[in-house]
């Protein structure tokens, strides 16, 4: 009897041994190719060790004396599995050689489908060879995940990972540990997973179609997964206490993520959500000391604190988002109005106050649900007082060994309390900017000069204020937006007109347009709501008021407004206001434009510039074609054909609609440049149809685009040009150091936006 047992424990020793082999043979070779290094080779050989060790234990419990052909088969398969994870550690490390990655991955792949025909034919089929199979498909698709999250981002690893998960879960949950009858479809999922890891491991795809490619491989598998829990829950009759323990993990994960949610647009991965919480190991631990009522009234306390903090760090992503800062409670609440409206203009009015229910119904559901899911936690962490201790050691030993060794990410942050201090300095530091910007208000240099001496350099010029809607530096990196800058140089040389350029740095970002304009007119830094709510309030010199007290007539041309806006009588003085509805536009609107640009250019020259025996017009002119979000955009016309504006009809539907363009980055990006270059290619032509050799422009930027174009950390900075066909004019901001042309180059002058005013008023003053 001994003797037959040890010849069958010979026999199971002999397949996991001779796989092992046989991965030593495949390492040898890939070292020789490839050159695999340490990392390389130590995964290799655990990765074969484990395999030798699991298979023998499983071939042990099945009481298999050996192995089927089928089985050799899956057995190679997953010497060509531990093969690959060889090469992905090795990638860590260096270029790793994608063409065998790929080649021994797509041979594993195609192989899997032979094993299963092997054992049908031979009438070899088991319970063991099948779930061989199914552990060998998990192991490869686990490290592929790794391997394309890398390049693609860290949540591909849930790929990889939702097979171990869902087996850590029947630790916890014995009738996840139950059987169904085999589906064909979860084996086609499976292939799916491997297919679209390969495909994406050879990146031949673009990126934004390779993420697609994975979300949809994603969802199967999660569809998949779910199918199969359901299942098993109801084979098992719906076992009491499920619900509660669902709930429980629900109300776990949810503290969890209020924790760790970052408050930057560049920090959201599902990595962000993988660090340790310090503030949820304080809690846990007083939560295990204090008697229960007083943990529960922590519970309440700091569940509805986290989630204020919660919704202030999603704020600071949507203003890290749009304004590339981050949200300051005591002047940005003022900004709900403006949202609304911009919403309004570029999804129209219902879909704006659906998106703000939307918003307030979350706000709300957080507040309630953040108390209740801390003191439910808190309930749970009562009843199971040891394994909690134990769980708050483990991941209070794993924060310790980053941290001794340098190694590795910062598993431990305290978010949520570094949230709160920064708030708390935020809020003084506001209050402390008031105080600051009344005093510099107190400093006017032009304040008592009278009319006479003002921009006398300028006296019998046409003089337009341009703000080109989000013309920033990040503009310039475009060659659509290079080439619109060209072909203006030229259209302004052969119309007499020369240019220089340089660069202001703007108050805002991606958006609040009027604090740029209000800097640049004021001469002080206007960076918030606040303070222009109190700068509105004053009497202020701006260069309009110095251009109306010098003799010219005051002119503001605003055409997406479609209300009287107050601040142009009371504080900028216009003589007229122009907006969308005393301009005679009867075309379409282009989603937040009222009117294409070139129709605003053509109404004031019709309105102003032909007007018999006139005074010299200076107008601020804003041109809102490049407003996000740049689609549809219209094209240019023969200048004889723009009328009443009925001529850009059709051209609405001829473009991409906003739903379009705003689902990839990189189309986000090239109609923004479009829409650029096209507010260039309408202002240098209209200069050249005007046929005015008194007319001064000065034109720039207001702020730059969004970070979905600019990129995150990007520069304040907007491009600023003065046209002239008088060269007196020009020359006179010789002294500046601008560069000839309209495109300022990365080394021209970069002057702060409130610097303008007074550079401006004393180099055309004498």
């Amino acid at each position: 009897m001994r003797l037959v047992q040890g010849r069958v424990r010979s026999r199971i020793l002999t397949g996991p041994l001779a796989g092992f082999a046989c991965l030593l043979v495949l390492l040898g070779v890939l070292a020789a190719t490839t050159g695999l290094d340490v990392a390389g080779w130590a995964t290799g050989v655990a990765s074969g060790a484990g395999l030798a060790a699991l298979l023998a234990r499983a071939m042990a419990r099945h009481r298999r004396d050996g192995l089927g052909p089928a089985d050799r088969v899956t057995l190679a398969r997953a010497i060509l599995a531990c093969g690959v994870a060889a090469l992905t550690a090795d990638s860590f490390g260096g270029k790793a050689p994608v063409a065998i990655l790929v080649a021994l991955s797509t041979i594993a792949l195609l192989l899997d489908g032979v094993d299963g025909q092997i054992a049908r034919r031979t009438g070899t089929a088991s319970a063991f060879g099948a779930r061989f199979d199914m552990e060998v498909d998990a192991f490869l698709i686990l490290v592929l995940s790794v391997y394309v999250a890398r390049t693609t981002g860290w949540w591909v690893l849930a790929i990889g990972a939702a097979r171990y998960v869902f087996v850590a879960a029947g630790w916890a949950l014995p009738w996840l540990r139950g059987s169904l009858p085999p589906r064909y479809w979860a084996k086609v999922v499976a292939a799916i997973q491997g297919i679209a890891l390969t495909v994406a491991a050879t990146g031949i795809l673009p990126g934004a179609a390779t993420t697609v490619m994975l979300l949809i491989a994603l969802g199967l598998l999660a569809e998949s997964f779910g199918r199969q829990i359901w299942g098993l829950w109801r084979q098992a009759g719906s076992p009491p206490g499920t619900r509660a323990t669902v709930t429980s993990a629900l109300a776990v994960l949810l503290v969890w993520a209020a924790l760790v949610v970052p408050d930057h647009t560049g920090g959201l991965s599902p990595a962000a959500f993988l660090r340790i919480p310090l503030e949820g190991l304080v809690f846990v631990v007083l939560v295990c000391v204090l008697p229960s009522r007083l943990a529960r009234i922590l519970a309440l306390i700091g569940g509805l604190l986290v989630g204020v903090l919660m919704l202030l760090r999603l704020l600071d992503r949507g203003f890290y988002f749009a304004f590339d800062r981050a949200f300051h409670p005591v002047y940005d609440a003022a900004y709900a109005g403006s949202a609304l409206g911009l919403l309004g203009d570029s999804i129209g009015r219902v879909g704006a106050i659906a998106v703000f229910i939307g918003v307030g119904v979350l706000c709300v559901a957080l507040l309630a649900l953040l108390p209740l899911s801390a003191v439910r936690v808190t309930r749970l962490v009562a009843r199971h007082r040891r394994p909690t201790i134990r769980i708050v050691a483990v991941l209070a030993a794993i924060s310790i060994v980053p941290a001794l060794t340098g190694v590795g990410p910062e598993p431990v942050r305290p978010l949520a309390s570094t949230s709160a201090a920064r708030l708390a300095t935020q809020v003084r530091d506001d209050l402390r900017d008031q105080q600051e910007f009344v005093r510099a208000l107190k400093q006017d240099p032009f304040r008592d000069t009278p009319g006479n001496d003002l921009l006398t350099g300028l006296r019998g010029k046409d003089v337009l204020l341009v703000f080109v809607e989000s013309y920033g530096r990040t503009a310039l990196d475009s060659p659509v937006v290079g080439s619109a800058l060209t072909a203006g140089d030229r259209r302004l040389q052969q119309a007499g007109f020369s240019s220089r350029s340089g660069f202001l740095t703007s108050p805002t970002f991606g958006g609040i347009s009027w604090l740029a304009h209000s800097t640049l007119q004021s001469g002080l830094w206007v960076n918030n709501q606040r303070r222009y709510d109190h700068l509105v309030t004053l009497d202020r010199l701006t260069l309009t008021d110095a251009f109306g007290r010098a003799g010219w007539r005051t002119v503001a041309d605003v055409p997406s407004n479609d209300e009287d806006w107050s601040v142009a009588k009371t504080y900028y003085h216009y003589d007229m206001v122009y907006d969308r509805r005393n301009v005679g536009y009867a075309g379409p609107s282009f989603s937040y434009a009222s009117m294409p640009d070139q129709y605003t250019l053509a109404a004031l020259q019709r309105l102003e510039f032909e007007k018999p025996n006139r005074a010299p017009v200076m107008a601020e002119v804003d041109l809102v074609s490049s407003h996000t979000p740049w689609a549809p955009l219209p094209r240019m016309v023969d200048w004889s054909r723009v009328g009443d504006g009925s001529v850009f009809d059709p051209m609405p539907a001829e473009g991409d609609s906003p739903e379009d363009v705003w689902r990839q980055p990189d189309r986000v990006k090239a109609a923004y440049a479009q829409s650029i270059a096209y507010s260039l290619d309408a202002l240098t032509s209209f200069v050249q149809q005007l046929h005015d050799r008194n007319l001064v422009l000065v034109v720039l930027g207001d702020h730059q685009p969004a970070s979905i174009v600019s990129g995150n950390g990007a520069s304040h900075d907007v491009p600023v040009s003065i046209i002239a066909a008088d060269p007196a004019v020009t020359d006179r901001t010789a002294a500046w150091g601008w560069q000839t042309g309209l495109r300022p180059d990365a080394g021209a002058p970069v002057w702060p936006m409130d610097t303008f005013r007074d550079r401006f008023l004393t180099t055309y003053a004498h």
